[in-house]
């Protein structure tokens, strides 16, 4: 049941109750003044005939006739042998009209009729209610239009009201339905009244938080789709990068390299030939300078290229042989590796990474955070590898994520671009760092560096 046929409903009540009130007060009133008027018209009747009660009846027919009708009673007199003499004569105050059975039962006294006795005969005094009962019921039937028509005027009143009152709630149905449809941008006008201003208020805000939300939410899923996009592309990136340092390492070893060796071996003849080397022994000797220098650039430059070890003997000797060319350059740092035994096909792409890992994290360690002891370990866990680098520098600085630091922020997206989890423990003294990349490597990149206190 809706709001307005309850209120209708409501109303239709207390006005019911209303008028049945009025019309118990009117009854009830009605009913004392009968009979307060009948028995004092009784008790009067009785008093006059009275005077009468010693003559004989023919006096006795003369006094009452002369006496006519009292009101709200009926006089009979009756003769010795019970035959009636007199009757008093009908009321003529509104003749032929009676109050309906029901109302009359209702405000009707119960007051038996009183005998006088006369030397031959006898008096009968009956109370007779019925023009008492009349004026009540004419009096009961004013109120009750007066009534009626006051009610019926409050409640068109009320229910114009309420009807203009309630009009606002079909517009905030109506919008609230577009809403469900999924029209967010819908807005209620200013509703007349102050209910309905605080709720097209109320309902304006709620819409405009949800459009923002939805609007939050679809940038949020574009973000989200563009930043998968961007890792997947940098892990594109990277492996091509390893492709293409594989490829110029296997040419500068195997084009540059012969060159080289050819330069050398010339060089070598003609250092060893004495004719030659009278004359020109600065050359020779600058010639196997140069291609001797030439040769050291590239066994330099090929491990930065594309670490040789890590196609020909794994991960463990790549790690094993980097290390071992830090302890060369930084002899005062105490350098440790271990590493558990891995599967054989741990892939290309997931050892390249982790190789790049440790080798920017060790390359950290000994350039900013002034070490001691570095230690790298390798192990295999549920479907991932382990990477755990940790050093006793002076630990993570704290403006290490502003732009200029390339270090952390390209092992950041190495990990990111795998799907894998990157940890950065501070510790005291040094720094632990933990790269945990899965063995499936088309895992959706879920990966985000914390520091962890």
């Amino acid at each position: 049941m809706s709001l307005r046929a309850q209120l209708m409903g409501l109303m239709a009540c207390l006005m019911a109750l209303t008028i049945g009130l009025l019309a118990w007060r009117e009854i009830d009133g009605t009913r004392r003044s009968v009979h307060e008027e009948v028995e004092a018209a009784s008790r009067v009747a009785v008093q006059l005939l009275h005077l009468v009660g010693q003559r004989d009846l023919e006096d006795a027919r003369i006094v009452v006739q002369g006496l006519g009708r009292v009101r709200a009673n009926e006089i009979a007199l009756f003769d010795g042998q019970g035959q009636r003499i007199y009757t008093s004569p009908p009321s003529p105050y509104k003749p032929g009209r009676q109050a309906p059975i029901w109302f009359a039962r209702l405000v009707s006294p119960d007051t038996p009729a009183r005998d006088i006795t006369l030397p031959g005969g006898r008096i009968t005094v009956q109370p007779d209610p019925s023009r008492a009962v009349l004026d009540g019921w004419d009096d009961f039937l004013q109120l009750m239009l007066y009534a009626a028509v006051g009610l019926v005027a409050v409640g068109g009143l009320t229910a114009w009201t309420l009807l203009h009152a309630l009009a606002p709630l079909a517009r905030i149905e109506s919008a609230l339905r577009s809403l469900q449809r999924g029209d967010y941008g819908t807005r209620l006008p200013p509703l007349p009244g102050r209910e309905a201003a605080l709720m097209s208020h109320a309902f304006n805000d709620m819409a405009q938080a949800i459009q923002d939300n939805l609007h939050a939410r679809d940038e949020a899923r574009a973000a989200q789709a563009s930043l998968a996009q961007s890792r997947e592309l940098t892990q594109v990136i990277l492996q091509r990068i390893e492709a293409e340092r594989a490829r110029i390492a296997r040419d500068l070893h195997d084009e540059l390299g012969q060159q080289l060796t050819a330069l050398r071996t010339v060089a070598q003849v003609l250092s060893q030939d004495p004719a030659l080397a009278r004359d020109k022994g600065e050359l020779v000797a600058l010639l196997k300078r140069v291609a001797d220098d030439m040769a050291a650039s590239l066994q330099g430059m090929l491990p930065r290229l594309r670490p040789l070890a890590l196609d020909r003997l794994g991960l463990h000797d790549a790690l094993s042989d980097l290390l071992l060319d830090w302890r060369q350059v930084a002899p005062h740092i105490r350098f440790t590796l271990d590493v558990a035994p891995l599967p054989d096909d741990l892939g290309d792409t997931l050892a390249t990474a982790a190789y790049r890992i440790a080798q920017e994290a060790v390359t950290n360690a000994i350039k900013h955070a002034r070490a001691h002891q570095i230690h790298v370990g390798l192990s295999e866990e549920a479907q991932a590898l382990r990477l755990t680098v940790e050093d006793d520098g002076i630990g993570l600085p704290t403006d290490w994520q502003r732009p200029g630091h390339h270090g952390l922020l390209g092992i950041r997206e190495r990990v990111h671009a795998l799907g894998g989890t990157l940890t950065l423990t501070p510790a005291s003294p040094g720094l632990r760092l933990q790269a945990v990349l899965p063995w499936a490597q088309c895992t959706p990149p879920h990966a985000n560096m914390h520091p962890v206190s």
